[in-house]
Parts: structure tokens; sequence; C-alpha cells
């Protein structure tokens, strides 16, 4: 497994393909793997596809101190190898805001998935809160939570709660929810200059589909594509969101 030095010690990642980057930036209590790697295969043939572990997830070790979006963005752009184009999804959409707008030598195009500004709202708060209290207090039921806002109703009931309860937290959850609380990248937005895609949930219960459109609105410029599915798009619609970010990094 690749890895890449930064200041905060050692970063994993995933390297596949051949052609152009195409780094990819995963979610909240993900990994590369559980995140991207059913749809590396369909991406390799124009792509070489970087997948990393920020910190608390995967291989990559937390350093402990404050979980920033500076610490991530900084571990993400270590394992650039070139100018890239950039995925983000969830909390990954914001790291991926970040690199883009710090970073612009090294973002080609952008695509955001299930992102959001801020804190907006009361719902998108209590939700949070109520995964990060779970995550904390009671593994049981912090295993239910995920299906219940993580994907459709009709996709949970065509699954089945056994294939989608995940058990005990993963490493860096309860961090990484705490920083999603905190997001706050309206003062970047306007600092991206990569062409960049927008994509929301009409089914999205953990971050509804009006934060992704506030996101787009946000972005002069940037296209908009949504999609019907619960807020784990990755997995809900894995062959809609590869052709969505094929097309769009083609140009």
């Amino acid at each position: 497994m690749p890895t890449a030095p930064h200041d905060s010690g050692t970063v994993h990642y995933h390297r596949a393909g051949s052609g152009p980057g195409l780094v990819m930036v995963h979610g909240t209590g993900g990994d590369a793997v559980s995140n991207y790697a059913h749809l590396v295969p369909g991406l390799t043939d124009i792509r070489t596809v970087i997948t990393p572990d920020y910190a608390g997830s995967g291989q990559t070790s937390d350093p402990g101190g404050d979980l920033t979006l500076d610490l991530l963005a900084g571990q993400v752009a270590a394992t650039f190898e070139e100018p890239s184009d950039l995925v983000g999804f969830s909390l990954g959409a914001a790291v991926a805001a970040k690199v883009a707008a710090e970073r612009p030598e090294l973002v080609r195009r952008l695509v955001l998935i299930a992102g959001w500004t801020h804190l907006a709202d009361s719902r998108l708060e209590l939700g949070l809160r109520t995964w990060a209290r779970l995550a904390a207090t009671d593994p049981e039921s912090f295993a239910a939570y995920g299906p219940l806002v993580g994907f459709s109703p009709a996709y949970v009931s065509t699954v089945g709660t056994a294939a989608l309860m995940a058990g005990e937290p993963p490493r860096g959850t309860l961090r990484q929810i705490e920083l999603d609380l905190r997001v706050d990248i309206r003062d970047l937005l306007p600092r991206i200059t990569a062409p960049t895609l927008v994509v929301g949930n009409t089914l999205d219960h953990l971050i509804p589909v009006e934060h992704a459109r506030a996101l787009h609105a946000a972005l002069p410029g940037s296209r908009y594509a949504e999609l019907e599915s619960g807020h784990v798009v990755l997995h809900e619609r894995p062959a809609e969101i590869t052709a969505l970010i094929r097309g769009f990094i083609a140009g």
C-alpha cells in the first residue's frame, strides 16, 4: 500500500489504473476501501485512481489534538502525484473543497457529492449530534441509525438491515462526526477556480438535498446533478454516480 509523508504522520492510500490522476476522498466513518473499492474498477481505464485514508480511517493514524479540515486537506494533498481531478463525498466533499480552494494548482476538476456549506439548520445539527451521541455511548443503536439516515427506505428494504448494520463504530468516527458539526466552508467557496460538479441526493436524510443545492448556488458556474438516492449514493447508486464522475472529468 503506497504511503505519503505529512507533518501529522504517514498517510496511507490505494492506487490503481493508469492515465491522469483522480483523487477520491471518503466520508465520515468510511475509508478508501469501504467507500470506493467497488467504484474504482469503473474508472481505472481512464484515470490513475488515488484513494487516501485520512486521520482515523483505514491505516492512517489519528495524530490527536484538534481534528480539522486543515489537517485532513493537508493529508489528502500529500497523496497527489500530479495535478489531478478530485472527488469528495460527504465530509470528503468539505475536505476536497478546501484542497481546491487552497491548492488550486493541484485540482483540474472537482466533484462534490452529498456535501454542505455549514451547519445551516437545526435538522442537520440534530441528525449529526444524534449520530455522535450514539457513536460515543450506544454501539448497537449507532449501527441501526446508520441505515436509517444513510440509505433510502426502499434500499434498506431491498438489501436488509443485517447487511447494512456496521456494528462497532469504525475507528475515528466520533472525531470525524464532531468535525462535521464544525464544518464551515463558505469563505473557501469563492476561491475555487476548478470546474465543479455538485451532486445532491433527493432521499438524503443525513445531509438533506437542500444543502447540496445551496452548495451549488454558492459556486457560480458549477454544474449540478441530483440522484434519487439516500446519503450513501456511492453504494445505493454506484453505476449512476460513476457515470456522472466519468462524464464530468472527461470534460
